[in-house]
C-alpha cells in the first residue's frame, strides 16, 4: 500500500467501513484486461510470473490478538502488593495500549518509574501470562493471513520478549514479531517486513499504520471505539476480528483477478480442461474475457468415470459462453495404476487427461492447457493429481495467482455464473474405496446409485447439497451434508432405492470432502507428494 492513504473516501459496506484507495485499479474485477496477447498458438511464449505472494499483515497485540486484562490487573496487585502503592489495575487495563512507562508513571513519581517499569515485567511473567487469552477470533484470524499465502508480524508496544511469551502461550505463530514501539515509532519495523495491512484497536495502531504508509485496519475491542478509529483516520472498522477474514478475502479479490486476467494474456492461447465444477468454469470464463473465445477452447474428457449430468452441464455452461467445447475420451482404464485404485490413481487419471489435451490444444492451434486447480488445492496435502499434471506441462493461473476457493466463488457470483454455488462434483472414481478395482460396472453403480437417491430426498423434501455413496465393496456407505444425517437414518425407505449393495449404512459424520483419504496411513500420504485431489 503506497503511502498518503488519509484522506480518503470512505464508505460503509456489510457491516464495516471501507476505503477507495488511490491508485489501485477501479476497474471491475474480472473485466477483459486491455492489450493484446499474440496470436493463437504463438511460439515462444515467454514464461507467466512467479506464484503471486500473500499478504504481509500485521498485528497489534494486547487487544488485539491477546486478552492479557486479568493479568495485567493481577500484575499490578502484585506490584502494589511489593511497594504499598495503591494501582488501580482495573483502571490500566482497561488503557492497555501505550507503552508501560505511560501507565507507570500515573503512579509512581517519575524518577521510579523506569525501576518500577522494569519489576513489572518481571511479575508481568509470573502473574500475566498463565492467565492470558487469545482474544475471540485471534487464532482464526491468523489461520486466514495463511490461507492467502500470507505472512504475519506482530509490532507492539509490549516489550520483545514478553510479547514473545505470550504469543506462545496463546498458540499463534508469528512470522516476525517487533516489540517496543507505538504509534510512529511502529511504521519502522512494518516497512522493515514489508507489511501492507496493519490491524489494531487503538487509535496509536492507526498513527502507525499511516506513518507507513499501510492500510490501517482497526478494530473497536480495546479502549477506543469504532467512533474513535474512525475519526483517528482509520481506513477500515471492523466489528470485531471475526469479520476480518471475510474483509481480507474481499480485499484482496480485485488484485487477484486483475493479476489472473494477467497471467492469462501472457499465455496468449489456451485449452481448459472444464470438467463442469466451479474452478474450471470460472477458469473459462476469466479466459474469454483476458483472451477472447477465439484463443480459448474447452475441453471435457468423457470415460465411464464422468457422470452424465456433469457433461450436459457443462456442454450448456461453454455455449452460453459462446466458447468451442471439445469432448475428447480418455481411456483411464487402460492404465494400471488406475484401475488398481491405489493412493495415487488420480495421478494416473490426470497423466491420462493432460496426455490427451496437449495434443489436442496442438491441433488446435493454443498454446498451454490450463487446469482449475486453486489455492487452496495447492496446500490441502494429499493431491497427486496435481503433481501428474504439472509434470507434463499444464498450467494453474488461479493457484499461480493466488485466488482461494471462496474467492473464485465470490468472483463468480459476481460475474453472474451459473457455478458460483456448485457442490464440488469429483469423478465417480473417487467413490471407491482404495483397493478396490476401479471399473465400468463399478462406476456405472455408484453414478445410478447417488442418481436414485438424491431424487428420493428431493420427494421426500429432504434435499441435500452434498451426496456421495461410497463403495466399499459389498457396503454403500452414504454421506450427506451433516444436518441431514439424522432425517435420512430415520427414514430407511430412502436408503432402500440404493440397489446393487448388500448392505446400506449411512456415515454419521456426514459429507466429507476427501473422506476416502482418511482411511490412508499419514505415511502413505508422505510417501505420494505434497498434493492430489480431494474425493
Amino acid at each position: 500500500m503506497a503511502a498518503g492513504t488519509r484522506g480518503m473516501a470512505s464508505v460503509t459496506t456489510l457491516g464495516y467501513v471501507s476505503t477507495s484507495v488511490p491508485g489501485q485499479s477501479a476497474s471491475v474485477p474480472g473485466q477483459p484486461a486491455s492489450g493484446g496477447a499474440g496470436p493463437p498458438g504463438a511460439a515462444g511464449v515467454k514464461p507467466v510470473r512467479p506464484v503471486t505472494a500473500g499478504p504481509v499483515v500485521g498485528f497489534d497485540l494486547d487487544m488485539t490478538l491477546l486478552d492479557a486484562r486479568r493479568g495485567v490487573t493481577a500484575t499490578y496487585a502484585a506490584l502494589a502488593a511489593e511497594t504499598g502503592v495503591t494501582i488501580d489495575g482495573e483502571a490500566a487495563a482497561a488503557r492497555l495500549g501505550p507503552p508501560l512507562e505511560e501507565e507507570i508513571s500515573r503512579w509512581f513519581p517519575p524518577e521510579r518509574v523506569p525501576d518500577m517499569a522494569a519489576r513489572y515485567r518481571e511479575l508481568y511473567a509470573v502473574h500475566a501470562l498463565p492467565v492470558s487469552l487469545p482474544m475471540p477470533g485471534a487464532v482464526d484470524v491468523v489461520a486466514q493471513v495463511r490461507h492467502h499465502g500470507g505472512r504475519v508480524v506482530v509490532v507492539t508496544a509490549k516489550s520483545g520478549p514478553l510479547a514473545q511469551a505470550s504469543l506462545a502461550h496463546i498458540g499463534i505463530e508469528a512470522d516476525a514479531v517487533e516489540g517496543w514501539r507505538f504509534a510512529e515509532t511502529k511504521a519502522e519495523a512494518m516497512r522493515a517486513h514489508g507489511v501492507t495491512i496493519y490491524v489494531g484497536d487503538h487509535v496509536g495502531d492507526v498513527v502507525g499504520a499511516h506513518a507507513a504508509g499501510v492500510l490501517a485496519v482497526a478494530v473497536p475491542t480495546g479502549p477506543c471505539s469504532a467512533d474513535e478509529l474512525g475519526a483517528a483516520g482509520a481506513d477500515v472498522v471492523l466489528p470485531d476480528l471475526a469479520a476480518f477474514g471475510g474483509w481480507l478475502s474481499s480485499h484482496l479479490l480485485p488484485g487477484r483477478l486483475d493479476d489472473l486476467a494477467a497471467r492469462l494474456a501472457e499465455l496468449g492461447s489456451v485449452l481448459v480442461a472444464f470438467s463442469g465444477g466451479a474452478d474450471s468454469a470460472f477458469l473459462l470464463a476469466a479466459a474469454v474475457r483476458a483472451l477472447g473465445a477465439d484463443r480459448v477452447a474447452a475441453a471435457t474428457a468423457v470415460s465411464a468415470s464422468l457422470p452424465a449430468a456433469e457433461l450436459a452441464a457443462a456442454t450448456d455452461f461453454a455455449a452460453r459462453l459462446g466458447v468451442r467445447h471439445l469432448t475428447p475420451s480418455t481411456n483411464e482404464m487402460g492404465r494400471e495404476g488406475y484401475r488398481a485404485n491405489g493412493p495415487d490413481r488420480c495421478y494416473f487419471c490426470k497423466a491420462e487427461l493432460t496426455e490427451t489435451l496437449r495434443p489436442l490444444a496442438d491441433s488446435l492451434g493454443l498454446a498451454h492447457v490450463v487446469t482449475g486447480t486453486n489455492a487452496d488445492d495447492a496446500v490441502a496435502g494429499f493431491r497427486p493429481g496435481i503433481r501428474a499434471a504439472a509434470q507434463r506441462g499444464a498450467r494453474t493461473p488461479l493457484r499461480d495467482a493466488g485466488l482461494i476457493k471462496a474467492q473464485v466463488r465470490e468472483a463468480s457470483r459476481r460475474w453472474g455464473l451459473s457455478t458460483w454455488d456448485k457442490p464440488a462434483a469429483a469423478c465417480l472414481a473417487s467413490r471407491i474405496a482404495y483397493g478396490i478395482e476401479v471399473s465400468p460396472v463399478r462406476l456405472a453403480r455408484v453414478e445410478r446409485a447417488e442418481a436414485v437417491l438424491r431424487a428420493a430426498l428431493a420427494t421426500a423434501e429432504l434435499g441435500v447439497r452434498n451426496l456421495r455413496v461410497r463403495d466399499l465393496d459389498d457396503v454403500a456407505l452414504v454421506e450427506v451434508d451433516a444436518d441431514r444425517v439424522d432425517a435420512l437414518s430415520a427414514r430407511p425407505d430412502l436408503l432402500a432405492v440404493v440397489e446393487g449393495f448388500d448392505r446400506v449404512e449411512i456415515d454419521p459424520r456426514g459429507f466429507r470432502s476427501g473422506s476416502m483419504n482418511e482411511l490412508l496411513p499419514a505415511a502413505v500420504v508422505r510417501a505420494s507428494g505434497d498434493d492430489g485431489d480431494r474425493q
